[in-house]
């Protein structure tokens, strides 16, 4: 199982409980003045893969560590519709209190995993990865890019301190006209301060050929069509890694694939993945009545 590092997720919970707990609970309380034994189950509303179950579980302790959990699967399994993730005793009022920060990390979570699961089916046999991208929510990315890895993905870079990524706006800055990613290239080789391998966003084949010349180790194909990217993979020869990006669908992320990328990297795994469905169901526990006397 790929574990996100214990300290992230706890950063993460306290964030989301602080936002929506931290002037208390008001309904609650109105309505709830002494503790209320209940138990809940959270359900799969459809097939996903799962991810956030940590956070979850997580949630629900630092609201109330009394509260027994008893967790039926893990974050990266793939569940279908109907199977229960976790289930929760205890205080029915601290139940309330944790279940939508619980539910938020758990149903973005897995959607996210989810998507990625199917872009990753779609180009199964052959060599492409699918990537994910730096589009994420502030203060969510590792969560993010977890839920990615769990969901079958590569992660691309954390942070811009994590690699070299010359793109469009780097070399309109540049302000060098049809030479500018020669120059770029060149500019980012002097920089020896750190290993790190050298990505340069291409428009045309023109620019593929600059990004060769300028010794670029990935060449990432901007918004081209499989036939474009099938040229430009011609033109490099192996010579650098192949990335594509830009316009990548569930209905064209194959064609991409064969036309010979070796990465491919989407957006849409953490900015516009569907929230998996699922639903928090709660039951108060009779207490036994007292046999008379």
């Amino acid at each position: 199982m790929i574990q996100l590092p214990a300290a992230d997720i706890r950063r993460a919970v306290r964030a989301g409980l602080e936002e929506d707990l931290g002037e208390g609970d008001l309904t609650t309380t109105a309505l709830f003045s002494k503790s209320v034994p209940a138990q809940a189950s959270i359900i799969a509303q459809q097939p996903m893969v799962v991810a956030g179950l940590a956070a979850a579980v997580q949630t629900f302790l630092m609201v109330d560590p009394s509260l027994r959990l008893t967790t039926h699967t893990h974050d990266g399994d793939r569940i279908p519709t109907g199977a229960a993730l976790l289930d929760i005793e205890g205080d029915g009022r601290s139940i309330l209190q944790a279940e939508r920060v619980a539910l938020n990390f758990l149903q973005h979570l897995s959607g996210i995993a989810t998507l990625t699961d199917k872009f990753c089916q779609a180009v199964r046999h052959t060599p492409a990865r699918i990537l994910d991208t730096r589009k994420t929510l502030p203060g969510w990315r590792s969560l993010q890019k977890w839920a990615v890895a769990l969901g079958g993905g590569t992660n691309h870079r954390f942070s811009l301190g994590d690699g070299l990524l010359i793109k469009d706006n780097h070399l309109a800055l540049l302000q060098k006209g049809k030479q500018s990613v020669r120059t770029a290239c060149r500019l980012a080789h002097q920089d020896t301060s750190r290993a790190v391998p050298l990505i340069v966003e291409v428009e045309s084949l023109a620019e593929v050929r600059q990004a060769l010349a300028g010794k670029a180790d990935i060449i990432l194909l901007d918004n081209m069509t499989p036939a474009m990217v099938k040229q430009a993979v011609v033109l490099i020869r192996r010579r650098a890694i192949v990335e594509v990006s830009g316009g990548i669908t569930l209905k064209n992320v194959r064609a991409m694939a064969r036309a010979g990328a070796d990465r491919i990297s989407i957006g849409a795994l953490t900015h516009s993945a569907p929230t998996a469905n699922m639903s928090l169901e709660l039951t108060p526990v009779r207490r036994p009545r007292r046999p008379r006397t």
